[in-house]
């Protein structure tokens, strides 16, 4: 196959929730869409997996039927304090599910809409040709189209780094089966990190930790992973005792610039879209990281579609986030700074945990369905 050029109106480069989206979103409406997936099956991938009622709305839209697939649904949240923890009930039903379901489920509805997916294919560049983009991959592949969509998770694509971004924190991921059943969405800070635990699934509890700067060694085994944890609170001990780890080892991604937001440079390229974590990433468990990715998918889908540029598109979308993306990073810095000021901050004005919740949300009761590239034109992506 080296050297045979596929043409395609949109070249999407990674099939997570994000590329995956934005591939059903224009297949739907009439697009040739070639989407290049480097996993050739189900893999788990660092992330939260915390699926709030905005995520909800868009896998709907999408043809995704959460409980169909064994999620968990989750009601509660509760966040350690140094002798007890703080609950509240969330201000939505949210539910649990592992990334390796969900991104399958999802690439099998882009490919059922009509996307060409490419499994197993990594892509090594990406280059402008006169009036299209073209993907090299490691078989030496070329693939041309007129729009190219960076959706490649945490891990940018050679050559197009996120400007601005403060690299540093790592990323991991772990999943358990507890002595007793979760049911709530658990923050677990512990020694400048927190973690978030939850259940995710077929019996299991997935834990996810945001691990300060140098402490990659806190990830290197399952064990030393856990008992971090645990040491920071009570609440995790009680949680945590007795866990059996369902992996060998944490899976870990370093370097993980939590807060970055895209901006365009001037005279940005109209045809170049970043979606998903290429163009924002917000703390895990303390936002909204899996609506934005499918939010965002849906919402550039439907730019392209109409005609849009993929600055205008940017521009708006990264006002939408704004506002989530500031309260989740200032949430995060006082959990990992004074951890027992927040937790006693919800345990004596719940209220507070709620509004959190709801204002960092993407779209919903308060926040309207992310627009068009075009100014003023709601989208309608999530018919």
């Amino acid at each position: 196959m080296s050297g045979v050029a596929r043409d395609a109106d949109v070249l999407v480069a990674g099939g997570g929730p994000a590329g995956a989206a934005c591939a059903i979103r224009l297949a739907r409406a009439g697009r040739h869409v070639l989407l290049v997936e480097r996993e050739a099956g189900p893999r788990e991938k660092v992330c939260g997996e915390f699926l709030g009622a905005d995520a909800q709305a868009c896998l709907a839209a999408l043809g995704i039927d959460l409980p169909a697939l064994g999620a968990v649904r989750i009601t509660e949240a509760r966040i350690a304090r140094r002798a007890a923890h703080a609950a509240f009930a969330l201000p939505f039903a949210a539910w649990g599910l592992p990334r390796s379901v969900l991104d399958e489920a999802l690439l099998r509805a882009a490919a059922a809409a009509g996307a060409t997916v490419l499994r197993g294919r990594s892509v090594t560049d990406a280059t402008r040709e006169g009036d299209a983009w073209c993907l090299r991959l490691a078989d030496g592949a070329r693939l041309r189209a007129p729009h190219l969509v960076l959706a490649t998770g945490k891990r940018p694509l050679r050559g197009f780094a996120r400007a601005g971004a403060t690299e540093g924190w790592i990323g991991a991921k772990l999943h358990l089966r507890l002595r007793a059943p979760l049911d709530a969405v658990v923050l677990l800070p512990f020694a400048g990190s927190y973690a978030g635990l939850q259940p995710s699934g077929d019996g299991m509890a997935n834990l996810c930790a945001a691990l300060a700067p140098g402490a990659a060694g806190e990830a290197r085994d399952a064990e030393r992973f856990v008992g971090s944890v645990r040491a920071g609170s009570p609440l995790a001990a009680a949680l945590l005792g007795g866990a059996q780890p369902c992996m060998p080892r944490p899976l870990t991604v370093a370097g993980v610039p939590y807060g970055f937001l895209h901006r365009d440079a001037p005279a940005a390229d109209p045809a170049l879209w970043r979606l998903g974590d290429q163009f924002a990433v917000i703390p895990s468990f303390l936002g909204d990281g899996m609506a934005m990715a499918l939010a965002g998918g849906i919402a550039a889908g439907a730019a392209i579609v109409s005609g849009g540029s993929a600055p205008d598109f940017h521009a708006g979308w990264r006002r939408q986030l704004a506002g989530p993306m500031r309260i989740a990073g200032l949430t995060g810095f006082v959990l990992r700074r004074a951890p027992g000021l927040f937790a006693d901050a919800v345990a004596t004005v719940p209220g507070l945990a709620r509004l959190v919740a709801r204002r960092t949300r993407v779209i919903g009761a308060e926040r309207p369905v992310p627009a068009a590239a075009v100014p003023g034109r709601p989208m309608a992506g999530l018919r």
